[in-house]
This record gives structure tokens, sequence and C-alpha cells, in this order.
């Protein structure tokens, strides 16, 4: 399921070459404008703060949701946890549309690229749109083929088939299909309806740090490679509140798909890591790395674009609609309604911050 996101991803690269160096730009160099904000040698201090700030502020927003597990109240059987996750997947959501996608939009209609053909069709939704189906093949194809051949020896035969597609016999099928599927994946013994939720709840752990993890590091990389003093102080308080709000819901996925300790460390590394290691490789790449070369802006973009698809589908999809529309919310409309209330104020919230970022 990785390595096929990962090969979406890749698509922004093979764009990339796949275009005529004619296509690229007008004038081959896109000039940058005199600024009194360049500063190299100021940068970089800031550049070495914003490593170390980040990577703290990422780990303590991914890590409450983790922490507060010991508290009653926000145990996910409860109706605050549903609460707070509504406001995280709305951050997620929000970080999507208002912070990733018009970044992506930006750099593809920048003026250093040739009027044609990336003043004259929007990439940037093409390729949002592309990658949020693809997620949703990938979440859906991969659950199933895995299904397939993990249920051989479950599979009914032809007398259980006919039988199975009526009353009791299809609901014993149902059962035994969700059970052996999650003892392989290593899911403690429960309800079938349990099981199978619980395997929802790891694939979109999955996917979604794969589509985080794409665009931390592509802004870090921004970041980075940029030596304007101004820029960067903006950047860096922005990506602090950004960072610990997105690891507030990626940490609420991670929590639901109740991993062992040791993939909760990895998961939560590699969300923390990602950012600064952009931004150590934009150091890196500094001299060879220009923000408004044709060949970044395009390459970013690209990438930019595939993320923010990720990132929607999943936050609309497997995190508000599922919970939305599950047994508990549908049970209680005042639970929906403050629900309801801490999605707009976190994207309301997360909106805000695109301002600065």
């Amino acid at each position: 399921m990785a390595t096929s996101l990962l090969k979406l991803i890749s698509i922004g690269f093979i764009l990339v070459s796949s275009f005529p160096p004619q296509a690229v730009s007008a004038s081959g160099d896109c000039e940058t404008e005199s600024n009194s904000c360049k500063d190299k040698t100021g940068a970089l201090p800031l550049k070495l703060i914003a490593i170390v700030s980040i990577l703290v502020t990422s780990m303590i927003g991914v890590c409450i949701p983790l922490v507060t597990r010991s508290v009653p109240a926000m145990r996910p059987d409860r109706n605050l946890f549903v609460i707070v996750k509504s406001f995280a997947a709305s951050i997620i959501l929000a970080s999507g549309f208002m912070h990733v996608l018009p970044d992506s939009f930006d750099m593809l209609r920048s003026k250093c690229l040739k009027e044609s053909p990336w003043h004259k069709f929007p990439f940037s939704g093409l390729l949002a749109m592309l990658s949020a189906v693809v997620t949703l093949m990938v979440d859906s194809m991969a659950t199933s083929i895995y299904s397939q051949k993990r249920n051989i020896g479950v599979m009914p035969d032809s007398t259980t088939s006919t039988n199975a597609t009526h009353g009791d016999g299809q609901e014993m099928f149902v059962a035994r299909t969700g059970l052996s599927l999650a003892s392989h994946l290593g899911v403690k013994k429960g309800s079938a309806d349990s099981q199978v939720q619980l395997l929802r709840y790891r694939v979109v752990a999955m996917v979604l740090e794969l589509g985080i993890d794409v665009h931390s590091v592509v802004i870090g990389l921004s970041l980075g490679a940029s030596s304007n003093i101004c820029t960067i102080k903006g950047l860096l308080v922005a990506l602090c509140f950004h960072q610990m709000l997105e690891g507030m819901g990626f940490g609420g996925c991670i929590l639901q798909a109740e991993y062992n300790l040791l993939k909760r460390v990895i998961m939560v590394f590699f969300f923390s890591v990602t950012t600064p290691f952009g931004i150590a490789l934009g150091i890196a790449l500094s001299k060879a790395y220009k923000e408004n070369s044709p060949s970044s802006l395009i390459t970013v973009g690209l990438l930019n674009a595939s993320s923010a698809g990720i990132m929607i589908y999943m936050a609309l999809v497997d995190l508000l609609f599922a919970d939305f529309m599950g047994p508990t919310m549908q049970a209680c409309i005042k639970l929906q309604i403050k629900s309801y209330i801490a999605v707009l104020l976190g994207a309301g919230g997360m909106s805000l911050m695109a301002k600065w970022e």
C-alpha cells in the first residue's frame, strides 16, 4: 500500500521530466527581485532554531492524544474524545485546503513558468483530484486484496456459499472473515465489527502519515533553502503551531489504531522528524536549490498537490464522514452539534494561520 502511494507521489517527478525545456520557462531562469530581507548569514541561526523548535512542537502535538488516553474522559469510547477527534480532523482538512493546495496553485501559476501550459490549465486541481481517487483505490483495494489472500482457509465451499447468502449463514461468514483478517494483523479477539473497524483505523493511520510526511518534507525544504529572514521568521512561528495541531489529529489516528509501543514510537518519530529533516536538507542544498527556478516550482507544486489530495480525502472520508455517520453520533444530536462546532473552530483557526504561512 505504501509502495503504491509512493508511486503516486513520484508522478510529480515524472511529469516534470516529461515536459520539454521550452514548456518550463520562457526565459530559462527567473530573476529574483532585490530584497533587503535576503541575508544568508543571518538566516542560518534561524533555520537551526526552526529545526529544534519544530521538532519539539511536533512531538508534543502528536503525543498529546497518546498521553491523555490515561485520562478517563479522553478514552476513545467517550464523547469528549469524539469531539476532540473532530477538531483534529478539521485541522488536517484545513491544512489540505488552506495551506498545501493554495501553495501548489501559486507555484504552478508563477510568472517564472511559461504561459503555456502552466497558466492555461489547473494542474494542481487535476493532480489533487487524481491523488484523492488513487488514495480511495489504494484504501479499498489494499484491504480487499489482503482480506482475500488471508482468508483462503475460511472461504466457504459451494454448499456453504449458497447458504451463506441468506440469514444466519451470511452473518456467520462475515464474522469468520473479519476474525481471520484481524488475526493476521495482530488484532485482539473481539466482535467481527470491531475488528474490521480496527483494520480501517490502521489503514487510515498509515495512508495519512504518508500524505502528511510528504508535505512536511517539502515545506521544510523550502524553509531550509530560503535566505529571506523575514519569510523564515513568519514560517517558524506558523509551522510550530501547524505541526502541533496537525500532530494532535494524527496522534488521535494512531491512538485509535491501537498499535503496539514499537509501532507507535516509529510513527511518532517519522512525523516529528520529517519537517526538521526537510529543513536540514534545504540547508545542505541551498546553493543548488533555487526556490523560484522552474524545475523547483514544478516539482514542489506537483508534490504539494498530491499531498493535498491525500489529506483532504483522508480528513473527509476516513475521519469526519466515518465518525459523523457512525452509530455513536447518529444516536445523539447534541454530540453531533458539539462536534460540528469543534470542526468549525479547528478549520477556522487553521485557515486563519494561512495568513502568516
